[in-house]
């Protein structure tokens, strides 16, 4: 489709005097990994029931493929797996995904084809007489994926879709994510592993207590700042005077048992200021012992932006 798949303007959500979602803006293009981060209680979740036409917005707009959200339009091309799922345990893989299948209105015929490739897809194949109170909680959220994916969606929410599953079943459904990126569908992904969601994303957006605080791309939100390792035989008096008096941002990143026990992530402001700032601490009488640079992660992103690893001056 033309234009945004997902598309947030001014989004708030209230629950009596508790706001949830605070003014959210968000656009997310088609055939891209979108995740979306944030601690409990963030509002992912509930801006998640909002795109999906479970919850009504206070303030602001919302559309999802270019329809309003909640229309059966949208909802008709959307597939989601949700992070607590409980699907009846009597079921088979098969015949649970024979039930949704039904619901979304495929044909018989067409409905067994897809499940049987589904069911091989997500790693279930050879186990279609397992009832699912008999899976795993890694089976379960394999099935979850393939419910999710029965009817050829275009847009696929995935709450925490490798939650409980081995390193193994985690690659496989990293490369089942990678895969639905080239047939050109769009994934909203919600998770807590940050290595797994700096692995598939093409987009990252971080919440926190309801308002979105980053947004952008992996690139973009770790490729901004870079920042040098500065390492030292013993306390580096002298360096932390000369950061404190041209005021340039570092951080203390000392571990007990480190060796060298004294190191700095330093973040200078320009090539010149970077050259001046090796020259005074090769000059330090505490030694310095290595310099390297430094590439912010995701998690290293994600707490500054929730204020939990804040930068300090020297």
């Amino acid at each position: 489709m033309a234009g945004p798949v997902l598309c947030v303007s001014g989004l708030t959500k209230r629950f009596r005097r508790f706001e949830a979602l605070v003014g959210v803006n968000l656009s997310v293009e088609p055939g891209t990994v979108f995740s979306l981060l944030g601690q409990n209680g963030a509002g992912k979740t509930t801006l998640i029931k909002v795109l999906l036409g479970i919850l009504k917005p206070s303030e602001g707009t919302a559309q999802v493929l270019g329809f309003p959200v909640g229309s059966v339009q949208a909802r008709r091309k959307i597939g989601y797996l949700p992070e607590d799922h409980r699907f009846p345990e009597y079921h088979t893989g098969p015949s649970l995904l024979e039930f949704y299948g039904g619901l979304q209105g495929i044909p018989r015929q067409e409905r067994r084809k897809r499940i049987g490739f589904w069911l091989d897809r997500v790693g279930l194949g050879g186990r279609e007489t397992v009832r699912i109170r008999e899976y795993s909680k890694g089976m379960k959220q394999r099935i979850g994926i393939a419910q999710a994916l029965i009817h050829d969606p275009d847009l696929i929410f995935l709450d925490e879709p490798t939650d409980g599953v081995d390193p193994v079943g985690r690659r496989e459904i990293r490369d089942l994510m990678l895969d639905l990126k080239r047939m050109g569908k769009t994934l909203f992904l919600n998770s807590h592993l940050l290595g797994e969601v700096e692995l598939v994303s093409d987009r990252v957006a971080i919440l926190n207590k309801g308002k979105m605080v980053r947004e952008g791309s992996l690139t973009e939100l770790t490729g901004s700042r870079p920042s040098w390792i500065f390492g030292f035989a013993g306390d580096p008096i002298a360096f932390r005077q000369i950061l404190m008096a041209k005021g340039v941002q570092c951080s203390v990143m000392e571990k007990p048992g480190a060796s060298p026990p004294h190191q700095w992530e330093v973040f200078p402001e320009s090539e010149a200021v970077f050259g001046e700032l090796v020259k005074l601490a090769g000059e330090d009488p505490a030694g310095l012992r290595f310099l390297q640079p430094r590439r912010e992660s995701l998690e290293d992103v994600y707490l500054k932006s929730l204020g939990q690893r804040e930068a300090v001056s020297a």
